[in-house]
């Protein structure tokens, strides 16, 4: 696992619809692994390797759920709008960073009471996502002079990283884009067409993936995603959608597409033949940019390759090196072999 590349990319700000920052170190990092890029009108951007049929996308979203800044108070704490998805409970006193003139560092709080005053039921009842506001530490003048409505609120935690596992914010899907990245450096020559696509808006709808599809009317596409490791304490095994350190996940279906039999069948066959760890996934909630690429067009084949990871949408995302490497080895199988799919449906 290159660490200093993956941290590279979970740190970097990029919520739905700012995507500009993790966008140039993307670009930066993918230059020299495909033939040429372009940014398109929504922000995506797409790395294009040229060859013949079939035409071969992968995407992998770089934006990451966040906050809008919708109030500054006559004390200088900041309201703020979620973009993306978010369990309240996880939010309570962690850090942000918000993208002001410069760069502010600030705490997520509740608006309540401290907690030596609190009766035992306020004690006991979770903050709401309207209950929370964001301390700058900074006087009110200063906040003031230097936010404005609509900037740009990203969680903030230092990744901790071992020789076995890395936990960090924005594993999703920061981490889609380094197997992506690290797969193209590691694939052999590909003989088909093929588009990494680094995809903006995936939180909030699948937009990017949904508009560079009908841009680049690929013959199949690949979503590279995160997905929900269960093996927990009090977690029901029989729902369990996935667990570390069993290998790469190959989707099934989820709540925004169903995997084509063909391509689940052909990544099953390429796990086993070069002795790849594997396991299959079902997701009863939860989609990926397959799901965008699926219905555009006149339609398209799709399937989603993902990556277990425990504590989804918190500042403590977790996922194990072999589990990472495994996906990379998979994808980087496919990228080499695609043009050896029989596209006969």
């Amino acid at each position: 696992m290159d660490v200093e590349l993956l941290n590279k990319l979970v740190t970097t700000p990029g919520i739905s619809g700012h995507e500009e920052r993790i966008r140039a170190v993307v670009k930066e990092e993918m230059a020299g692994a495909v033939d040429e890029m372009k940014t398109d009108v929504l922000g995506n951007l797409v790395g294009i390797c040229r060859g013949g049929a079939p035409k071969v996308m992968f995407a992998a979203h770089m934006d990451s759920i966040g906050f809008l800044v919708k109030h500054i108070d006559d004390d200088g704490f900041l309201r703020i709008s979620p973009v993306g998805g978010f369990d309240p409970r996880t939010l309570v006193m962690q850090r942000v960073v918000v993208l002001g003139k410069k760069d502010y560092l600030g705490l997520l709080a509740p608006a309540t009471k401290p907690i030596h005053l609190l009766t035992d039921d306020q004690k006991n009842k979770a903050p709401t996502l309207d209950e929370l506001f964001v301390d700058l530490m900074l006087p009110a003048d200063e906040v003031k002079q230097n936010i404005s409505i609509g900037d740009p609120v990203s969680l903030y935690r230092e990744p901790l990283t071992t020789e076995r596992a890395v936990s960090t914010p924005y594993l999703d899907d920061r981490l889609g884009v380094y197997v992506l990245l690290e797969a193209l450096r590691r694939a052999g020559e590909t003989k088909s067409e093929t588009y990494a696509v680094v995809t903006v808006q995936e939180e909030v709808g699948l937009r990017g993936a949904t508009t560079s599809a009908f841009d680049l009317k690929p013959d199949v596409g690949v979503a590279i995603d995160v997905t929900i490791a269960g093996d927990l304490p009090g977690a029901d095994k029989t729902q369990q959608v996935s667990a570390l350190d069993e290998g790469v996940a190959i989707g099934v279906m989820d709540s925004s597409s169903i995997s084509d039999p063909r391509l689940v069948a052909r990544f099953r066959e390429l796990a086993e033949q070069h002795d790849i760890k594997h396991q299959m996934e079902i997701l009863p909630r939860g989609g990926t940019d397959a799901g965008g690429i699926q219905l555009s067009g006149a339609g398209v084949p799709v399937i989603t390759i993902s990556i277990p990871i425990r504590y989804v949408h918190t500042v403590n995302e977790m996922a194990l090196a072999s589990d990472i490497d495994a996906t990379v080895d998979l994808i980087a199988r496919f990228i080499e072999s695609t043009h050896e799919l029989q596209l006969d449906w």
